[in-house]
């Protein structure tokens, strides 16, 4: 049993043990690293939210906004590439074009994604830096390389519903034009392998009708020295190609073409000659050679079955009634764009034309570096037969040196070798 009676410490012992209770305080860099463990981590409202009404407000949201709503954790960007999303946003009628570009170069490419800016992002290095802008930039896709290092080509770029098919990539090691395909799947950003070309080409172009993929090219004739042209036909639904290549007609000879769709029909346009695939006849017509001006380069593209160029900074259609090629009027505003048509590239994007071009500037008083700009033109036919255009926004969206150099987005962080503009295209998600 204790004793009660115990006695209190005199003031003496009270100041003593006082003393010797007292402590040095802690170093500021122990303080904060108390404090940050002692403190709850933060996490976003938005993740509170009930599943079923998270995934209700992501269906409806912009997919301009994806790239970075991705950033939020690894279980938003999981649930932003899920299959189930896009089938939502499919019931809901939420689907849209969306703006893919290839920029790279042999021997190496990289993918990105057209997006709205976040809020008050302020970017460095190679990125968008200019403080008044659409709100538009170019984000980096995670992971979109091909995992077999097969290297595409603007005449084997094309897009399909969701996906967009790499038809007839270079080689790394021998630059030669391979018969495989891989598909980029425009949901998940993932590759995956398709069904190869029967026959291997030297030379080929690729271009879309009614959901088909039709590739016209040049291909050697057995064992002999000789060439000889056919086209082989691959069906998107049924990820099957025709059992038999086409032959093509002897006119359209040589070894080289560009390939477009018009009028329901598959044109192949070469320097001396414009020959259409009829799929419905199964026969191939020749036709007005005018139609091929303007298509020899890679910056063209066909918009609500009219086709359009650009050649020395103006952009030009054809006008098919007339045959001929006319200028595209309106335009206000729309800056002058460079004599070099090679760095510029049209697009289709959701009956919109997307023009992406490069410009050149000055870096570190050695060298270039180059800009990446965009414009969107709304298109409208009037009734005397012109057509007019209307620059809804035009905006730099990248900068990438010469030199091989580092592109950072957010948390991602790539290097690429050289900048081309090898196609823009537009994908529906």
């Amino acid at each position: 049993m204790t004793n009660a009676t115990t006695k209190k410490p005199t003031a003496k012992k009270r100041k003593a043990t006082a003393t010797t209770k007292k402590k040095k305080p802690p170093s500021p860099a122990k303080k904060r690293k108390t404090t940050a463990t002692t403190t709850p981590q933060q996490s976003s409202p938005i993740l509170s939210l009930p599943y079923d009404l998270l995934f209700n407000c992501l269906a409806r949201v912009s997919r301009l906004y994806y790239p970075t709503l991705s950033l939020v954790s690894k279980s938003f960007r999981s649930l932003l590439a899920s299959p189930e999303l896009y089938r939502a946003r499919s019931l809901l009628g939420r689907t849209e074009s969306c703006l893919y570009v290839c920029i790279g170069g042999f021997p190496d490419c990289r993918w990105f994604t057209l997006c709205r800016k976040p809020h008050g992002l302020l970017t460095s290095g190679y990125t968008c830096t200019r403080a008044t802008s659409s709100g538009y930039v170019l984000a980096a896709v995670p992971s979109p390389q091909d995992p077999q290092k097969r290297d595409p080509v603007f005449p084997g770029l094309v897009a399909v519903g969701s996906n967009i098919y790499n038809i007839g990539p270079r080689s790394p090691l021998t630059h030669n034009f391979s018969h495989t395909i891989s598909i980029l799947d425009c949901c998940s950003h993932t590759w995956h392998d398709a069904p190869c070309l029967q026959v291997k080409m030297t030379s080929f172009s690729a271009s879309v009708l009614d959901q088909k993929i039709y590739v016209a090219g040049c291909c050697k004739d057995g064992d002999s020295n000789s060439y000889k042209n056919l086209m082989e036909v691959f069906d998107t639904k049924t990820q099957t190609w025709d059992p038999k290549p086409i032959p093509c007609s002897e006119t359209f000879g040589g070894l080289f073409c560009n390939t477009a769709c018009l009028d329901g029909k598959f044109h192949v346009m070469r320097d001396d000659d414009v020959v259409a695939y009829n799929s419905k006849e199964g026969r191939w017509d020749r036709v007005e050679k005018q139609i091929g001006r303007y298509i020899y380069s890679k910056s063209y593209c066909e918009i609500h079955n009219v086709l359009y160029s650009c050649d020395h900074g103006n952009i030009v259609w054809y006008d098919t009634e007339a045959r001929e090629w006319r200028e595209l009027k309106g335009l206000v505003g729309l800056p002058e764009f460079p004599s070099d048509k090679k760095g510029i590239r049209l697009a289709d994007y959701g009956g919109k034309m997307a023009v992406l071009w490069l410009e050149e500037w000055p870096f570190n008083f050695y060298g270039l570096r180059k800009m990446i700009w965009c414009a969107e033109i709304t298109l409208e036919k009037r009734k005397s037969g012109e057509i007019w255009g209307k620059v809804e926004w035009f905006d730099h969206l990248l900068t990438i040196p010469t030199c091989e150099g580092k592109v950072e987005w957010f948390d991602h962080l790539l290097t690429i070798p050289t900048c081309e503009i090898l196609k823009v295209l537009a994908a529906t998600v």
